[in-house]
Parts: structure tokens; C-alpha cells; sequence
């Protein structure tokens, strides 16, 4: 992990995912780059993709913005101590887009981006711009709503159905247990529209254990009416401090009828979640 990006918009949970990545660089010794986007008026003119095009009236607005997020920047800037090495930018355009297009530029191993998460139809036709992330980058992201600190993490729940397993997937998820130094805890959540013998996914688990070399581990069977229900309450239950997910990145049609767990929980936790977008 040498570049963590922590996009910011200056709310309350964007500086609580700024104190996490500042503890999480702190103890890798990772490079720090702090993204803020300065999103179009409303109300300006759509291009032919979709895109916000500012009017021409715009401009002194616009410039005031970028002002004013440049300052913020600064004072963000001043939070991260020495010697931790810290980018700071500022630019004009789609939240998510900026970050997709930063993840590749800067080579980008973590964002860490505070959420408020989303509910009701916002949730089904917007989402928030965390899910959209967790959805389409190539990195692993991890999404909080709340103060959390590097040290408390010592009880990970990692969810799957655990028949085929992705190996970047699992290389991943090894990696974060380790940094951690965290005890691992297995577990498939069966409902009534998908539910599996408790011999037969206990066999997956197991050998997806030894296939991987776990080492400070658990298997769990946990049943619940939805997945996204059973992976929260499970976490609760056994007090985790992260929620670890992988997610199809589904599109368009694809994803509004089919939705995607990770996303869900994302929008609804409120323990922090770590999520790997498998393509």
C-alpha cells in the first residue's frame, strides 16, 4: 500500500475517513493524495454524454469555488504530519469520474472516502458517490460513516458464498488481515431464496481456508432473510470493526435488477466497509 487516495468534500465523514487514511499512512508509510471536486453549478448545460457544462455566467462562480476548495485543501494539508508525503488537488467536474480518473494517474492502492450513505429512490436511481465507486474502481476501497481508529480493527467479517472464489479476491483480503493484524471471520449468509446445506458450504469454506493458507480464522453460517441484512447483523454480533465485500461492478439494467450486496451495505452500515471490485 503506497498511495492512498482520500477524496474529500469537506463533510463531517469525508474528515473522518481523512483521520483513518492519515493513521492508515502512518503506519505503512504510504503517500498521501487528498482530491477535492468542485462539482458544476446547477442548473448549467448538458453535453452530449451527459456531462455539466458551465454557462458562460458561471465563471466568476466557478472561480470561487476552486478558490475556496484550494484554501480548504490547505488546511486539510496542514492535518498530515511529517514524514508523511502529501498531494493535495483541486478540480472541476464529476465527483466520481475525478476520482476514477486520479485512481489511474496516481496509481492509486486505497481510497478511503467518507459516505452518508443513500436510502429510498436515491439509493435505487443515484446512489451515493462512494457506491459508485466501490462499484467501478479498480482498487480496493474502504467507505466510513463514523471516527474510527487503525488500531481498533481486530475482528474482520468477510462475506461470500464462497463458490468461486476470485484469487486477486482472496490475495486482498489476506493483505488486509495481515496490515491489520486482524482475526478473520468467515462467513456466507443463507436466506430463504438462496439457501445452501450447512454441510456443503462449511466444505466450501474450509477449502477455500486451505486453498489460500488462512492463518486466525472462523467459519460462519448465519441465516437471515436478505444478505445484506445477515452480513450486518452478523457483524454486529460478533462486535466487528470492518465489513470486508467484493463486488461485480453491475451496470446499467444489469445492476438495477440485480443490485449488488456490497453497495447495499455500504449505503446502510455503520461499521466501516472494505470492498474489492472484481471485473
Amino acid at each position: 500500500m503506497k498511495t492512498i487516495l482520500i477524496p474529500s468534500d469537506f463533510s463531517k465523514e469525508a474528515n473522518f475517513a481523512l483521520d483513518f487514511g492519515i493513521q492508515l499512512a502512518e503506519k505503512n508509510q504510504a503517500k498521501l493524495v487528498l482530491l477535492h471536486v468542485v462539482e458544476y453549478p446547477i442548473g448549467a448545460t448538458i453535453d452530449p454524454i451527459g456531462v455539466s457544462l458551465p454557462q458562460p455566467g458561471d465563471a466568476q462562480f466557478i472561480e470561487t469555488l476552486m478558490k475556496n476548495g484550494k484554501e480548504k485543501m490547505e488546511e486539510l494539508q496542514a492535518k498530515v504530519n511529517d514524514p508523511i508525503p502529501v498531494e493535495t488537488i483541486v478540480e472541476m467536474g464529476n465527483p466520481y469520474l475525478n476520482i476514477a480518473s486520479v485512481i489511474e494517474d496516481q496509481d492509486v492502492d486505497l481510497v478511503v472516502m467518507g459516505t452518508k450513505g443513500a436510502t429510498g429512490l436515491k439509493e435505487v436511481f443515484i446512489g451515493s458517490n462512494a457506491e459508485k465507486v466501490v462499484r467501478n474502481v479498480h482498487c480496493p476501497v474502504i467507505a466510513i460513516k463514523h471516527p474510527r481508529k487503525v488500531s481498533e480493527i481486530k475482528e474482520i467479517a468477510f462475506g461470500s458464498n464462497f463458490m468461486e472464489m476470485d484469487d486477486v479476491l482472496m490475495n486482498h483480503v489476506k493483505q488486509l488481515q495481515d496490515f491489520f493484524d486482524a482475526k478473520l471471520h468467515l462467513v456466507r449468509v443463507n436466506t430463504p431464496n438462496n439457501f445452501e446445506k450447512d454441510r456443503n458450504v462449511l466444505k466450501l469454506m474450509e477449502q477455500t481456508a486451505t486453498r489460500y493458507m488462512l492463518k486466525n480464522y472462523t467459519v460462519n453460517i448465519y441465516n437471515d432473510i436478505y444478505e445484506e441484512e445477515g452480513i450486518m447483523h452478523f457483524a454486529e454480533d460478533i462486535e466487528a470493526n470492518l465489513i470486508a465485500l467484493s463486488t461485480h461492478g453491475r451496470k446499467g439494467l444489469s445492476h438495477l435488477l440485480n443490485g449488488s450486496i456490497a453497495e447495499d451495505v455500504v449505503n446502510h452500515s455503520n461499521i466501516p466497509i472494505w470492498t474489492f471490485s472484481i471485473k
